[in-house]
């Protein structure tokens, strides 16, 4: 007897297999068979939005395959990916293998370990259409606003954009913060600073208040004013409170916060994150346990736990660390109201597969995603750390005078590590750790340092890959299987830039928000965004027929793309242009950058009369190796950089290696660094290499437990 399991990749299909034994076939379908064409907008609108769908190109050959193996099967289960987008996958593959939808062939695993699998298996369920309208219902959305608004700000703006309803608004965020951070005026303001000394040991504190109550120090005159005061004073411990504080740990990750963590502590962009998460997911060969996943599903907004991983992991824990760690009752983890809640948390499949275990085999990528997902789960259920505090206020007094002033300090102490001793957010919450020196009341303690700083309000921070992911996820918009796309998104399509962590809106950015504003206000608005995601959710669940809401939004849209073609007829928004200092060969005009289908090149703003262009190139302080040219960056025609030098065509040198600014210090020639950080002079007969050191190359415990 022949049963067939089809899944979406063929490292989902390798564990799988593993599990189910011989009297399995299990194969992968390499994601979506089926999609819509992007020639057209293949959604039929006067027929209810009917999508026309149609394999996807070069999956021909692979679905022919799939049919035949279905035909000589005795059974066929759809074990695609337990979210919305698998389900839409199990049903396109369900219609085009003409396997019956009201036949319970779909099976999911929240995990894919040896129960999991087989438990999957041996319940399988019929095909969720509410899950796969849902998916429809945002891929027709994303269409319709993409092939009707996409050709209108082409038009207004420039030729090639494109519109998308959800990467819209979270360009419009980055726009609004960098207009906040232009228009935002520093106010300033200045702080009094103590250094103190009791017995041997010294601490800082703060002035916080006089005999009026709190203290507000605006400018430099009202800081001497204080530290004119304060000459010759004498300071007293006027309280000393002592307590103890219980911190609670963080709860496991979701998604969003699996992405924000991934990029403060790993510098992984979101969609790297989410590479490495689904293979850990899908399995991984593990010495001593074999092909394995090692986590749950990574796409999700809930953070239960099952009882089952609860009960194994106290026990890991109680073992490990001892009865101690764990807190006196179970901790549980609330799920914000508008999750779906259909997966748990972002867990290790099996907490004893510790991530030193794992280390060996997993790339160093691998592990670092692994450690920091099995660190903050576990520590989710450890003890709270419980720690000793103390808020001292010195009175500072002067003799001959009735005024006083008060300082405040506060630290704490670990008396107990609890689930600190595996995992600890970096949040500073302004005490100082470490030992305080034992002060009492009505102690005298001795002025060391005494000085007046001035500070200014800060502006908002710009948006990171983290801090917007944080804010798609409190604004409603999007969901955890798009966060990473969107980021990746408006990037590839240059509406915003990364400028080492930030990002920043382009020009381009800022003028398609402006349009889209003013015209479309919809499309950019955060609430009517959010509001699409809970219609989403709601035709998951039944609650809403997506015909209907797909004609609402439509008829919206058209609406205001009719006015707006009206209202703007002959207007076209002029972008401003980097000017170079490169000269037109024709006219003598400094060169402008533009942005044609191809990238960017550099044109004569003469134009019509002056039709010069030419490739921007990236200058170097290369020298040439065969004939002592320039070495500059160039764009091959697929949009790979690559270097070569300008007195091409009469030279023919060219590299994928980048230059690296500095010599050969055995020839003198120019340095050139290639894969694997292998730094090479070009000239063959010299020889030099060597391999360049990597950059925090140096790990401390904490690197290690993060």
């Amino acid at each position: 007897m022949s049963k067939l399991v089809i899944v979406e990749s063929p490292a989902k299909a390798k564990t799988i297999k593993k599990y189910l034994g011989n009297d399995y076939d299990v194969v992968a379908s390499m994601g979506h068979i089926r999609d819509l064409p992007a020639a057209k907008l293949n959604v039929e609108v006067k027929n209810n939005f009917a999508p026309k769908y149609a394999i996807i190109k070069g999956k021909e050959k692979l679905v022919k395959e799939l049919k035949e193996r279905v035909g000589k099967s005795d059974a066929v289960y759809l074990a695609t990916d337990p979210d919305r987008e698998g389900e839409a996958i199990s049903w396109h593959l369900a219609t085009v293998l003409g396997l019956d939808l009201n036949e319970k062939n779909r099976v999911k695993f929240n995990e894919i370990n040896e129960t999991s699998v087989k438990r999957g298996i041996s319940n399988p369920e019929v095909v969720d259409m509410g899950l796969v309208d849902a998916q429809q219902a945002r891929r027709i959305l994303d269409r319709l606003v993409g092939y009707r608004l996409s050709p209108f700000i082409s038009q207004k703006i420039r030729r090639g954009l494109s519109a998308g309803r959800v990467q819209s608004v979270a360009v419009r965020l980055i726009v609004d913060r960098e207009d906040e951070i232009a228009k935002f005026n520093p106010e300033e303001y200045w702080s009094i600073d103590a250094k103190f000394a009791s017995g041997r040991r010294t601490f800082t504190a703060s002035l916080t208040g006089d005999e009026n109550g709190k203290v507000k120090i605006e400018n430099k005159q009202q800081s001497d004013m204080y530290l004119a005061r304060l000459d010759g004073a004498d300071y007293t411990a006027a309280s000393v409170k002592k307590g103890t504080r219980k911190k609670q740990p963080s709860p496991p990750f979701i998604t969003s916060s699996m992405q924000q963590d991934a990029s403060r502590k790993l510098n992984f962009q979101a969609q790297k994150t989410m590479k490495i998460a689904q293979e850990l997911y899908e399995g991984i060969d593990v010495e001593g346990y074999g092909m394995t996943g090692l986590i749950t599903y990574m796409r999700t907004d809930s953070l239960r736990i099952s009882e089952e991983a609860r009960s194994a992991t106290n026990a890991f824990i109680s073992s490990n660390y001892g009865a101690k760690y764990l807190p006196d009752k179970p901790r549980y983890f609330k799920t914000r109201s508008n999750a779906q809640d259909g997966h748990e948390a972002i867990r290790p499949a099996n907490v004893a597969i510790t991530p030193q275990i794992a280390k060996k085999s997993l790339t160093n990528d691998q592990y670092k995603l692994y450690n920091l997902i099995w660190c903050r789960y576990v520590a989710s259920l450890m003890a709270p750390c419980v720690q000793d505090t103390v808020k001292v206020e010195i009175k500072a007094e002067k003799a001959g005078t009735d005024g006083f002033c008060i300082f405040s300090a506060s630290g704490y102490s670990i008396k107990f590590d609890g689930f600190t001793a595996l995992y600890e957010d970096a949040v500073d919450d302004g005490d100082s750790a470490g030992t305080f020196p034992e002060i009492k009341a009505g102690e005298t303690v001795k002025l060391k340092e005494l000085s007046g700083n001035q500070h200014f309000t800060q502006p908002p921070a710009h948006y990171t890959e983290a801090s917007l992911i944080k804010t798609l996820e409190e604004t409603g918009v999007g969901r955890p299987s798009t966060y990473a796309s969107i980021v990746s998104t408006i990037i590839k399509r240059e509406y915003v830039k990364r400028d080492g962590k930030l990002l920043k809106a382009t020009e381009l950015g800022c003028a398609t928000t402006a349009l889209l504003k003013e015209r479309f206000q919809k499309i950019v608005n955060t609430k009517f965004t959010a509001s699409m995601e809970t219609k989403l959710d709601e035709i998951d669940e039944g609650k809403c027929n997506y015909v209907e809401m797909l004609r609402e939004f439509y008829d919206d849209l058209e609406g205001a793309l009719s006015k707006a073609k009206n209202d703007m007829q002959g207007q076209k928004i002029q972008l401003q242009e980097d000017i170079t200092d490169i000269k037109c060969e024709n006219c003598g005009r400094n060169m402008v950058v533009k942005t044609g289908r191809y990238g960017k090149f550099l044109a004569c703003p003469g134009y019509p009369e002056c039709k010069t262009t030419k490739p921007l190139v990236e200058e170097t302080n290369a020298v040439c190796p065969e004939c002592g040219g320039k070495v500059i960056g160039k764009k091959s025609k697929k949009g790979f950089q690559f270097y070569g030098c300008d007195n091409y065509p009469n030279c023919n040198f060219m590299t994928w290696d980048k230059p690296t600014g500095e010599n050969c210090p055995k020839c003198g020639k120019s340095l050139f660094k290639g894969k694997g950080g292998l730094i090479t002079c070009p000239d063959k007969t010299c020889g030099y290499s060597f391999k360049a050191p990597r950059k925090n190359a140096k790990k401390t415990q904490e690197d290690d437990n993060e």
